[in-house]
Order: structure tokens, then sequence, then C-alpha cells
């Protein structure tokens, strides 16, 4: 082994000491590049260390502007250039060690040695997230060079290429799709489920639907989350009009239709969904159509399962989950007992535009959701006063009246004045109602 080399192992034992990854970039074909008569031996080192911690081991060492070198140490008449190691865990496994540099291959041409590798070089080094990605100009996202090489440096590409389109509304390049589609198993295998969480976090609330539709159609959500790409499988009524859809497709079109209302709600959107993963496992046919019958607990439970599976914080576990489980309240006419309870949990809001969006994906009836709001409006007033003190029998004894609707006017005014607080006992009901009925000259 020839003294650069030596001197090359010996530091990338110092920097691995230090605590940081370090290695000679193949050294054989290295070796055959060196002249016996240069001046200057040169040789490539690969390392995660950054500029300032090869300082405090190499204070000689001085800053490159090359492409992807942190810095040149010249010593004992040789050069050695530091590369940047690739750190980042959604890489290709095989891509992970550098085979090649600039100034390798550059030496191997002149040398008339060039590698089969050397088709497609590739130096692992920091970089501009866009940086494998083409101008959005274009009208559609498109990986630059080959997208399955492109691909290949970092499977996470693929997520945030769905990502941007997404978020830009833009249709992903058929060559770029195939990469992503063929890619798929390889992106769960090696992205982890945090970098996946982290790049669903940027996906804007407006757009969270078309993410998941890519999601699916690309293979990507099948390994993620099974349990929602099999809802493409579990069928419903949509309406007695349209006839059966897949539960997925329902689910997409909620998530599409939620934000019309309230804008800029991720937690919502997320909800939404979930809102239906339970009818998965209570899909039952019977009487000649299907039926979940408490898919929104069951779901609840699957969604949290889901959710620790994705790593969220147990505090928007906690949400979600309460949102899945409650969304089904507003479906039905509730009474002032169950308006009150509806509206003591406090994410109501959230759930009214779950629903809300549900009967529009379903193009189904407002009946109950509206009868709900206006109901609303009485879980603020004190349960006593929803009923006045005196019931009509009482009304008729106390004013001497009969039967009549003159009773039932008698009845509601009572009941404001309760509202108001005018009347606040029984005694002063019956003041009231006997002084009502001779000011209003009711027979």
């Amino acid at each position: 082994m020839s003294q650069p080399f030596k001197d090359a192992v010996g530091y990338c034992k110092t920097i691995m000491r230090n605590g940081y990854d370090a290695y000679v970039i193949n050294a054989r074909l290295q070796e055959l590049t060196l002249e016996a008569d240069a001046r200057e031996h040169e040789v490539d080192i690969c390392t995660e260390a950054g500029l300032d911690e090869l300082r405090r081991l190499f204070p000689k060492i001085k800053e490159s502007k090359d492409p992807g070198v942190v810095g040149v140490l010249k010593e004992a008449g040789a050069a050695h250039f530091f590369y940047r190691a690739d750190v980042d865990d959604g890489s290709h496994p095989e891509e992970t060690v550098a085979k090649l540099t600039p100034r390798l291959l550059k030496a191997l041409e002149h040398k008339g040695e060039i590698p089969v590798s050397s088709v497609c070089p590739y130096i692992p080094a920091a970089k501009d997230i866009l940086e494998d990605l083409a101008e959005f100009g274009e009208g559609e996202l498109r990986f630059k060079g080959i997208p399955d090489e492109t691909l290949k440096r970092d499977y996470l590409l693929a997520v945030r290429a769905l990502r941007l389109a997404a978020n830009y509304n833009l249709a992903v390049e058929a060559n770029t799709w195939m990469a992503i589609v063929r890619g798929a198993r390889r992106v769960l295998d090696y992205v982890s489920v945090t970098d996946v969480t982290d790049e669903w976090r940027k996906v804007e609330p407006e757009n969270m639907w078309y993410f998941v539709k890519l999601l699916f159609d690309c293979q990507i959500l099948h390994g993620l989350i099974p349990e929602l790409a099999a809802l493409s499988r579990v069928k419903q009524t949509k309406s007695p009009e349209a006839g059966e859809e897949d539960v997925l497709t329902h689910t997409i079109d909620v998530m599409r239709r939620y934000p019309e209302e309230l804008p800029y709600d991720w937690y919502g959107v997320v909800a939404c969904m979930f809102h239906d993963v339970g009818k998965l496992y209570t899909a039952e046919w019977f009487d000649n159509q299907w039926h979940f019958l408490q898919h929104h607990r069951v779901g609840a439970k699957v969604t949290r399962k889901i959710l620790m599976r994705l790593r969220f914080p147990l505090e928007e576990v906690d949400l979600l989950c309460d949102l899945v489980r409650n969304h089904m309240r507003p479906h039905f006419m509730l009474t002032d007992k169950g308006i009150r309870r509806f509206k003591a949990f406090d994410e109501y809001p959230r759930v009214i535009e779950m629903v809300r969006a549900d009967i529009k994906a379903r193009g189904g009836s407002y009946r109950e959701f509206n009868h709900n709001l206006k109901m609303l409006d009485r879980a603020d007033v004190p349960e006593e006063a929803l009923e006045p003190l005196l019931n009509g029998n009482e009304i008729m004894k106390t004013t001497g009246l009969k039967p009549g609707p003159a009773v039932g006017v008698i009845r509601e005014a009572l009941l404001k004045a309760q509202i108001a607080g005018d009347v606040c006992s029984a005694d002063d009901a019956k003041r009231f109602v006997k002084a009502y009925k001779e000011s209003e000259k009711l027979h």
C-alpha cells in the first residue's frame, strides 16, 4: 500500500474514533490512478463528518468549492479529498457506499480504464430536496434523468413527489409514475415511517384527498395503511338513485368536501380519512343491503392502532380517535338531552363539518342535520328553562280557562318569561299567567 493510502486510512481511523463513519472510496481503482511520477498524489475519502468537525481533527484542511467535496487536506505530497457520505435513511442500499467520484472518473478516462459502473456515477451528498425534480413550470411533476435511477438514490423522493403533486395540483409524468409504482415496495422497505409521516404533515388539507388517491393508485397505501386501502373492496349504498360505491371512493370524496366549510384544518381532514375505516370490520350483508353497525366505535379503535403504528404523538391520536368515534352523532335527530351531550364534546364543530361533508359526498338528506343545527342553540339554555313551571292543566286551574288555543299562548309566554329570568318560581308563574290572561284578555 502506497504512503498516500496509508495516510488516508489513518485519517479514516481518526474520524471513526471520534464517532463518524469514514472510508477510502474504491481503493483498488484509486491505486490504478496513482501516477508514480506525479508531483502530488490524490486520494478520495468519504465521511459523514462536516467541515467544522474535520477542522477540529485536521487543522490544515481547506474548504473546497468542488461539488460534493467537503474539504481538501494537502500534506506529505498528497491531496486528500473528503466527500460527503450518504446519511439518508431512504436511499438505495447499494448506493450508500460511494464507488466513483468525478475526480476518479476523470483519472480513469485518462488511463483508458472506464468501469461499467461509470454509466451512472453517483456521489452521495447533502442536497436540495427539489434537486432531482424538473421545474414545475412544465405542468407536471417529473424526475430528472432516468426516473428509476433517480428514485434509487432516495426512495423518500417518491412520497415527496406525490406530496408536491398534490399540493400544486400537478399530474405525475408517465415514466416518473411508473418508477414510483415499480419502487413502491422498496419505498416501504427503506423509508422510515417517521419520514413518511413528516411528508404527510406537509400536505395541505385542501389537497390531502389527492395525496391519498395517489398513494393508493401507486400501491404505497396498501403497505402503509392496508386497513384504508382495503376499503376499496368494501361496498355500501351511496343513495337509492346512485346505487353502490366503494367506501374508499366515498372516503376520498368526504376528504375533498370537508375543507369547503372549514379550511386549513389538517386534523379534520385526517379524521375524515379514517372516519369509515371501521366498516372493513363491521360490514354485514342482510335484508338485501350492507350494514355497518357500530363502525364508528370499531373505527376509533382501529384508528388508534394505525396512528400508533405511524408514530403520531399521543395527544393527536386521542383527538383523531375522538373525532372518529363521535362522527355519527349528528346523523340522528337529537333530543334536548342528546344535543347537550353532543355539545359537551369540545370538538363538536369539527364533527358537524365531517357530517356535512359526508352528506355532500353521498348527495344525502339534510333533514336530521338541519334539525340538529337548530337544536344547538337550545343547548345553551338552562335545562330547567326548557319546560314551563306550570303545565297545561295547572295553567287552566290557575286561570280558570277551558282547553283551547289560549292555554298554549299562555304556556309559550310563560316559557319566554322563564328564559328571560322574569319568572323564577311556581308562585311567580301563577301570578304571571293570571296577569297575562287579563292583559291579553284571553278567554
